[in-house]
């Protein structure tokens, strides 16, 4: 399929370590951002433990893995396997994975937004909440978003029903909460637009498409934003994906605050004689690498094993970190 012509072309997101740094330690002097991650700390705690309480045993019946029998043969041809007990070994962490991937977005959601002044949103099927997550209100706007949990999430008949949701319940949004300004976002909670595999932009396209040439106030071209007017309600819609999200959701900490509190928990700190000595993962050594972290660099909120856990989680929201 030929590129669209009104696609923006993203920039490289570059991470430096230095500036991580110091935004950690800013943290370590703003008593209310530690506040902040003190409570997600603790919600994502509960949640993620009661999620993780809740995956198969290893001794559950074969039935609750729900395994692809494709998939599983494709694995055994990949591993070189000729025993069903090579296989079995793998089959629980793999059921971890996939059942985790599905639900963390949500936890994530659930747990976030609330500290940042946002209200989760019940979305149920076939309403006009449907394509909602969480909301805002903002002086005379209300602030909409559909999350996502990462930069590939959508095809194109997705795309084009995000496209249809905005435009036709946008009046009754505005409505319900007695505005005339909507700020609508497709959220993406981790990646970069470079990452994207830019059905998130198709959404914009669609709108402008699919509405009076009069009512498009602002076209996507070469942007990550449209704007329109219907009924006298003035509708913006953003596509923000990975940090561009977290920088909108709260302050400019926001980000910092989301990487510290779920390494702090998640990740046990390190003994000193804890290191990892080999990755198989070719650039994995020099993304998490500490070597550049001056020997008097102390932190509060993270201990000095975990900063490589920083660079680590980090790098899911650029596309290269220095």
């Amino acid at each position: 399929m030929a590129r669209h012509p009104g696609l923006p072309k993203p920039k490289t997101k570059v991470l430096n370590k230095s500036d991580l740094l110091e935004a950690l330690l800013l943290i370590d002097k703003d008593q209310e951002s530690t506040q902040r991650i003190l409570q997600l700390e603790t919600g994502f705690r509960n949640r993620m433990t009661s999620h993780v309480n809740a995956l198969p045993a290893k001794n559950s019946t074969f039935q609750k893995f729900n395994t692809s029998p494709f998939v599983l043969m494709i694995h055994c041809l990949k591993r070189g396997y000729c025993t069903i007990k090579n296989l079995e070994n793998d089959i629980l962490p793999a059921k971890e994975f996939s059942s985790m991937e599905t639900s963390a977005g949500r936890m994530v959601e659930e747990v976030v937004l609330p500290v940042y002044g946002w209200e989760t949103v019940a979305s149920a099927m076939h309403t006009a909440n449907s394509a909602l997550d969480g909301k805002r209100l903002e002086d005379d706007t209300i602030k909409l978003a559909t999350l996502k949990s990462g930069p590939r999430c959508l095809n194109d008949e997705m795309s084009e029903n995000f496209a249809d949701a905005i435009i036709n319940n946008a009046e009754t949004w505005a409505n319900d909460h007695g505005v005339k300004k909507i700020d609508f976002t497709y959220g993406v909670l981790y990646g970069t637009q470079k990452q994207s595999n830019k059905k998130d932009w198709h959404i914009l396209r669609n709108i402008c498409e699919k509405l009076p040439a009069t009512q498009v106030t602002q076209a996507p071209d070469g942007k990550w934003g449209c704007s329109f007017v219907k009924n006298d309600i003035n509708v913006n819609v953003t596509i923000r994906i990975g940090m561009d999200w977290w920088e909108y959701l709260g302050t400019e900490q926001c980000f910092m605050e989301l990487c510290v509190s779920l390494i702090r928990a998640c990740v046990k700190p390190a003994e000193a004689s804890q290191v990892d000595r080999d990755y198989t993962i070719s650039d994995l050594a020099r993304i998490v690498s500490t070597d550049e972290v001056p020997d008097d660099f102390n932190a509060l909120a993270l201990q000095r094993s975990q900063l490589k856990w920083l660079f680590f989680f980090a790098r899911h929201f650029c596309d290269e970190i220095t």
